[in-house]
């Protein structure tokens, strides 16, 4: 299809550019006031499953602190409230945590859209995601399971998700997951922080 082939790429390139020059800005606060808040690296850096399964580097500013276990999804930590900072308290309650995956799009490594990628020892959700082929696209952003549920979706349910979305993958699909994202970052749908019984992944 020339959509998933062509045009989606494109579109993530040019979208990405343009999104990195106008909230150079922006980023720009945001990584004094990380400084400022505690100690460690502005960026947080950590192993993900792209595109046929391929390992990469995902980027996010770095709300927790350093000595925060790295290869743990969020939910499943004893006492996740402990570990975030002030500033990454506000991050990621807005989703601003997740701007640097602008340069993922960039390299493309990730989609603007597409299912979220799973942490490289989440083993049951990549294999649950190789049923439907949803590791044979790249990963996003954000996703059609994203806005039907985020973190508390179980893994079969999110891999049935992302297996529809690799079927159903179009121009409108994507616009719709994209306005969609927006609506569920505003109302906090589906954001799980502490032990949780899913296998999914804080965004």
């Amino acid at each position: 299809m020339m959509y998933e082939r062509y045009l989606k790429r494109m579109l993530d390139l040019i979208i990405s550019m343009c999104a990195l020059i106008v909230l150079m800005p922006l980023l720009a606060v945001i990584m004094i006031a990380i400084k400022l808040d505690s100690s460690g690296s502005v960026f947080f850096k950590q192993k993900r499953i792209g595109k046929n399964k391929e390992i990469f580097e995902i980027y996010k500013f770095r709300t927790m602190l350093s000595s925060t276990p790295k290869d743990m999804p969020t939910h499943l930590l004893e006492n996740p409230d402990a570990c975030i900072t002030k500033t990454g308290k506000f991050l990621r309650k807005t989703s601003l945590d997740e701007l640097p995956q602008l340069i993922n799009i960039f390299k493309g490594e990730m989609s603007f859209i597409g299912p979220r990628p799973a942490l490289w020892n989440q083993f049951d959700l990549i294999e649950a995601r190789d049923q439907v082929h949803a590791n044979d696209i790249r990963p996003g952003l954000s996703g059609w399971a994203q806005i039907h549920g985020r973190d508390e979706l179980s893994i079969p349910e999110k891999a049935k998700l992302d297996g529809y979305y690799v079927q159903h993958l179009s121009f409108l699909l994507d616009v719709k997951c994209f306005f969609g994202t927006f609506i569920s970052v505003f109302k906090q749908d589906g954001i799980v922080e502490g032990k949780h019984d899913t296998l999914g992944e804080n965004i």
